[in-house]
């Protein structure tokens, strides 16, 4: 066994070494969460290094290191002396329990920026220790904007910006490098319940509506041609956590990974702290354990009352916000990644219930898992058997949505309640280095609400504009520190954010800018029928609008511009 993991631990060491040079000579910086990110990309990364480098040479050249630096020691007798030590065990224990408790001081309290006290890049950089800063990387899930995309002035960025989001009924709130601004409704307004089903891994061109026809997805066309439907909407992203920051923050996604899953992501100004302030009770119901992703401490940590499937009651979570588990006996079919779509969605209504019951309007964030792999589902629901593949998984979703339709019509609360729909990202969008616009397209439908009948949006636009949207088509007045725009008013112009962890795309029309590490920038002309993008020189102005619109939402998030007033925390600390 020692032998084994000596062996093992000088070639992580080799590895790392020669893994940093090639690191440094692509981005001149430590290991950073495009690190990380490689190893989500395995398939392409792995076959990129192979084409560019002498994989079998080096790989061969390592063992040799490794099986050379192993016979040093052995013909030293460093082994045989350890073997044969006489240290007395109460001295070995101390050693190894100091050694132990300063990886923990330097694990928890020595953090990896400790070391960016220079204003040369280069001099940072090189202070850091590779390894240590991989770690960093993966715990932080960010990669640094400021560092690695191209810049501009930051007073010229949120100039760009605010322009572009200031409308006729909005007025800033402040002068500074900002975007918190009132948006003004009209003179009456309606205050329904909300229920958003966040679909998993659910694509548009799963559905008859966009052009499918295996007929997965009965139920979701029917309500289509029943509601507001945005025919052209896009994801932000291509992971769960992505599409819940987009629907939930309506802000344009940042390199690394999603606000959802970093620090100091607590208090912010989110959708549902705008239901708050209306006077809503706010939930997140997951058919899962939301300590998964971190969802848990997001969304507790941001006001929303937590409803999962508390599976592992060791693990410590921190955050404000009630959580209620769904018990054992409320469970009827259950895989690895939560329960089935029907038993959440009777968790739905059975909080719809209880706050009807006294009196509260809600909003509801669920998010559902069935649309995943393994696919399985309840037996005898559908004509294809669990288990069998993702069309099924599509029309038990499918299936279950129609269930709870049934359920819930013949509640007292429902004549009031709008149902969302949408997914958080498509199917099979994970693992592509570059961005492909159309593996971005998802369903997104507004069902029941009053006094509106059914119509098509057909603009393009965001995730982050469903609720600005349906605000507006509430009428409400509100503090918006949203990127999101009412795709209904007359100035909005069609553009979307689509990304991968490193890549960052803005698409206005069909002019395409594509931002990326070592400040590079890459633009197209997006030919939708042939899901083609040509390359084309754009407007050095236009370009500048796509580096404005992720610069500064990167800027607003490390500078705390997305939080709420400090109100609240000073409360927090008063009661503590």
């Amino acid at each position: 066994m020692t032998f084994f993991c000596f062996n093992v631990a000088v070639l992580i060491l080799l590895f790392s070494f020669f893994a940093e040079v090639t690191f440094w000579q692509e981005f001149e910086s430590r290991f950073n969460f495009i690190a990380v990110d490689y190893l989500v990309y395995t398939y392409e990364v792995i076959n990129n290094i192979n084409e560019s480098y002498p994989l079998p040479l080096l790989i061969t050249a390592m063992l040799i290191m490794t099986s050379l630096v192993f016979l040093l020691f052995y013909k030293r007798h460093y082994f045989t002396d350890n073997f044969k030590g006489s240290t007395p065990f109460l001295q070995r224990f101390f050693i190894f329990f100091g050694l132990l408790f300063i990886s923990v001081i330097y694990a928890f309290f020595i953090d990896n920026s400790l070391a960016e006290n220079s204003e040369n890049r280069y001099r940072n950089e090189l202070s850091k220790s590779g390894i240590y800063s991989f770690f960093s990387a993966y715990k932080n899930n960010e990669i640094n904007y400021e560092h690695f995309y191209k810049l501009i002035d930051n007073r010229v960025a949120f100039n760009i910006v605010r322009t572009d989001l200031q409308e006729s009924n909005s007025d800033y709130l402040s002068n500074d490098f900002s975007i918190l601004r009132n948006i003004k409704g009209a003179d009456s307004y309606e205050k329904p319940n909300v229920i958003m089903i966040t679909l998993e891994s659910f694509s548009a061109d799963f559905m008859k509506t966009f052009g499918n026809n295996q007929n997965l997805t009965p139920t979701l066309d029917s309500l289509a041609n029943q509601s507001i439907l945005f025919t052209n909407m896009y994801a932000t992203g291509t992971r769960t956590v992505r599409g819940m920051e987009a629907l939930s923050l309506a802000v344009p996604p940042t390199p690394g990974n999603s606000i959802v899953r970093r620090k100091e992501n607590d208090n912010l100004s989110t959708v549902g702290s705008i239901f708050s302030q209306k006077g809503y009770d706010t939930s997140f119901l997951y058919g899962g354990d939301g300590y998964f992703d971190n969802m848990n401490n997001y969304f507790g940590n941001n006001g929303y009352t937590i409803v999962d499937r508390k599976r592992n009651s060791f693990v410590g979570e921190d955050y404000q916000s009630p959580r209620i588990p769904i018990e054992d006996k409320e469970v009827t079919f259950e895989n690895a990644w939560g329960i089935s779509d029907e038993n959440l969605y009777d968790q739905v209504i059975k909080q719809a219930d209880k706050k009807f019951a006294v009196g509260k309007p809600f909003y509801d964030f669920v998010m559902n898992t069935s649309n995943h792999r393994p696919y399985t589902y309840p037996e005898g629901k559908i004509d294809i058997p669990s288990g069998s593949g993702r069309e099924g998984a599509v029309k038990y979703t499918d299936y279950a949505i129609g269930q709870f339709f049934k359920k819930i019509k013949n509640k007292p609360w429902y004549k009031n309640t709008i149902v969302i729909i949408v997914a958080d990202h498509c199917a099979s969008s994970a693992g592509k280095n570059d961005i492909d616009v159309a593996k971005y397209h998802i369903p997104a439908m507004i069902v029941n609400l009053n006094n509106k009948k059914p119509f098509r949006i057909e603009k393009m636009c965001s995730q982050i504009d469903l609720y600005p949207t349906l605000f507006s088509l509430l009428g409400w007045t509100y503090e918006s520190n949203l990127y999101g725009k009412n795709v209904l008013s007359e100035t909005y112009t069609p553009r979307i954010f689509v990304s991968t962890y490193q890549k960052l795309g803005y698409m206005e029309n069909n002019k395409l800018v594509i931002l990326g590490p070592q400040q590079k920038t890459e633009t197209y002309l997006y030919d939708k029928e042939n899901n083609k993008q040509n390359p084309e020189m754009l407007s050095e102005q236009y370009v500048k609008k796509a580096i404005a619109n992720y610069q500064s939402a990167y800027y607003l998030f490390k500078n705390d511009g997305l939080k709420q007033k400090q109100i609240k925390k000073v409360n927090i600390t008063t009661t503590r």
